[in-house]
């Protein structure tokens, strides 16, 4: 995958995410452990492709 596409997979994450609490006043912990760990993979991923590439540099 492209940069681009895991930055577009995380902020389409973060925005279902947004949309489906944006009327709510309250946020359980859980929900909010559970989008930071999601947006926490798709940044590992991301980063674990680019470790390579920085080693031939």
């Amino acid at each position: 995958m492209k940069n681009s596409e895991y930055v577009e997979q995380a902020l389409a994450l973060i925005d279902t995410h947004l949309s489906s609490v944006q009327s709510r006043e309250v946020l359980s912990g859980s929900e909010v452990s559970d989008l930071l760990l999601d947006i926490r993979l798709l940044l590992m991923q991301f980063e674990s492709l680019e470790e390579p590439a920085a080693a031939r540099s």
